[in-house]
């Protein structure tokens, strides 16, 4: 366990971010940590491994593209609008990191771009509106604007945590 002098405490024991409305304050810091996990563990991660699938597991590749893809769709969704073409397109090919799998500073990076455009978004977010029914995917499943933004942070965190064994795993295949 490091020591609080050499390491600052997870993003949840920092306190409150400005702006963020409190009942959302849990889903902004399970986003800067999965955010903050994410760029640690993969800063020297080998593009040659994105694609590897110890014991058929979801690749390092597919996670992050993956991660990237939920975020923007959770918000797209509370912001109460339809899915894009574009974000469509996006959805089909999470799972075509075998012959797209960009380079890792790449995918991180989009990762990243993801958190800081639901982050940005969070502040806009009147608390009033957070029971409010928001319809998801093309079948319109019920969700709420917390719901959707609750479950973008659980399944960031699900997905980070899958991500960081299976980065590990592959690493020490090679080492």
């Amino acid at each position: 366990m490091k020591s609080p002098a050499t390491s600052p405490p997870e993003f949840w024991l920092r306190g409150p971010l400005p702006a963020v409305p409190p009942l959302l304050q849990p889903v902004a810091h399970a986003l800067l940590q999965a955010r903050h996990e994410v760029e640690t563990a993969l800063h020297t991660f080998p593009d040659a491994l994105l694609t590897a699938r110890p014991a058929g597991v979801a690749s390092v590749g597919f996670h992050l593209r993956h991660l990237a893809g939920v975020l923007d769709r959770m918000q797209t969704y509370a912001r109460h609008q339809p899915l894009s073409e574009v974000q469509l397109a996006y959805l089909a090919a999470e799972n075509d990191v075998p012959t797209t799998p960009g380079s890792t500073a790449t995918l991180v990076q989009h990762f990243h771009s993801t958190v800081d455009q639901l982050l940005a978004y969070l502040p806009t977010v009147p608390e009033a509106t957070l029971p409010e029914f928001r319809p998801v995917g093309r079948a319109g499943l019920p969700s709420t604007v917390i719901g959707l933004l609750v479950h973008a942070a659980e399944h960031t965190t699900r997905h980070v945590g899958q991500l960081l064994v299976t980065a590990r795993v592959v690493q020490a295949g090679v080492a």
